[in-house]
């Protein structure tokens, strides 16, 4: 019974973000507490939620600080140097654009935290897809599916929960796999490079000369965004959401369906071509190039190192950023309220997603779902349970968080590919095929960041990337498979 009102809470709950008929805040809340109500277990929700929003918040305040910390960081033109050499790369031809944005997302994704790739990318990446009317959600996706890919990285998170659940070195985990994800990691620049295509055919081999001025919106940001005129080529996102469809010809509009224009800011086009960080802002800071640069790689080697816990990493680094940067009040008082929007558009979805998942786990509807997908396993898949583990990896991880898979789901998968002689090793391994839809999911708070940044519809981003990066997925597999690591 718990396992059909598991899966029937989880489907009801994307049926209606993706038909837009509840916002992902409203249903992360709503359709969980429903459901406690339903197995009779209603007068626990207050002790799950609580339970779920403890679990959760250690990631909200990473979050929070850490969006704050990245945000100061392009703020002062940390960043720049990476984003002019990519937009050099993409100047104003759609194809170049979404190929740019899967190499600098994948670049970016080194750090291991996908809240940091997602907001770098965006910011560089965004003002030109709304300048050329690219469809945003190509953005997210192709950004999405290349994190994935890397959030492999034994400091990512993936590779060291399968590791200390199976009580493995993580390097006899990850070493072998790296073809295999570099396989994965060629798939996604194809993907970009197809999608970029269609973008191109859509919308033509532009200039920027030929692409609309951006119409100027109140308030003053970091980054340059253009809008469109109305006409065929245009494709402007809002903060109501952004109607992008696959297909390419959707248009951003509010809710009453009126064209709406994005974030802008001073004018980021020189003589040399568009720049997507306007090069003038006052918040700059070139004579403090080297301590940012300094204090983010001395900030990303703790987190690699796990010297102190992220949030208090992100905590410290962020002060230390402001006081460095910007040692007047006034101009750190406007750094953290030009970020605020963020900080609560995340850390909201990061809480309600804990009523969520507290729902799922307290009432015992994970573990129940799990059992079932485990004992529905053919006893004649045995020798087969690697193949077996990464195919399950995509559901699995999509539909739970990493923690509630590797060490809870992993440990059983283990144990009965074990008795058919198959090498924990290769188990673990195959659990990190997932990875690639795994971002995408609502249960990631990262991608909270992606979506509210490119002012893109959760739904929207779902019905358009949950394909790709299942394929992407496959890919990794077939790939371990062929090589003989799976």
């Amino acid at each position: 019974m718990l396992t059909m009102l598991g899966f029937a809470m989880i489907a009801t709950f994307l049926v209606l973000i993706m038909t837009k008929k509840m916002s992902p805040i409203a249903a992360l809340v709503l359709i969980p507490a429903l459901f406690c109500v339903i197995v009779g277990q209603g007068a626990q929700l207050g002790d799950y939620v609580i339970e779920g929003v403890g679990n959760l918040a250690p990631t909200a305040a990473m979050l929070m600080f850490a969006i704050v910390y990245f945000g100061v960081m392009i703020d002062v033109g940390l960043f720049d140097p990476i984003v002019r050499g990519i937009l050099r790369f993409c100047r104003a031809d759609p194809l170049r654009v979404v190929v740019g944005t899967a190499v600098l997302a994948a670049i970016v994704s080194l750090d291991g935290d996908g809240s940091t790739t997602f907001m770098i990318t965006v910011s560089a990446m965004y003002p030109l897809y709304k300048r050329l009317g690219m469809s945003l959600v190509v953005m997210t996706g192709v950004a999405a599916t290349a994190n994935g890919v890397m959030n492999t990285l034994p400091w990512g998170g993936p590779t060291a929960r399968a590791a200390t659940a199976l009580k493995l070195d993580a390097a006899d985990i990850f070493v072998p796999m790296i073809p295999a994800l570099a396989v994965g990691l060629l798939f996604v620049f194809v993907l970009a490079y197809v999608l970029g295509l269609r973008e191109r055919r859509r919308l033509g081999y532009l200039t920027l000369e030929e692409a609309p001025e951006p119409e100027p919106e109140a308030g003053t940001v970091l980054v340059t965004a253009g809008g469109g005129a109305g006409d065929s080529r245009t494709a402007s996102g809002a903060a109501g959401g952004t109607e992008a469809h696959e297909d390419g010809k959707g248009r951003g509009r509010d809710g009453d369906g009126e064209r709406t224009e994005g974030r802008t800011g001073a004018a980021g086009e020189e003589a040399g071509g568009f720049q997507g960080l306007d090069p003038h802002r006052e918040t700059l800071r070139p004579g403090l190039y080297w301590f940012n640069a300094g204090l983010t790689l001395a900030l990303l080697t703790a987190m690699i190192m796990e010297l102190l816990p992220i949030p208090v990493l992100f905590l410290l680094g962020a002060a230390l950023a402001l006081t460095v940067n910007y040692p007047k009040m006034a101009d750190q008082r406007a750094r953290i309220g030009a970020h605020a929007e963020n900080v609560l558009n995340v850390s909201g979805m990061v809480f309600a997603a804990a009523v969520f998942t507290g729902v799922l786990t307290g009432t015992g509807m994970v573990e129940h779902m799990a059992d079932w997908l485990v004992g529905a396993i053919p006893d004649g898949m045995g020798p087969h349970m690697a193949v077996v583990t990464g195919v399950l990896s995509l559901p699995l991880t999509y539909f739970m968080s990493n923690d509630g898979f590797y060490f809870g789901v992993l440990p059983v998968l283990a144990e009965a590919g074990a008795a058919h002689g198959v090498s924990p090793l290769e188990i673990a391994r195959a659990s990190l095929v997932g990875q690639a839809l795994h971002m995408s999911s609502p249960l990631v708070p990262a991608v909270y960041v992606l979506v509210g940044m490119a002012k893109v519809e959760f739904g929207d981003h779902t019905r358009f990337t949950v394909k790709w990066a299942a394929l992407t997925s496959l890919v990794v597999l077939a790939a371990g498979v062929a090589i003989g690591i799976i």
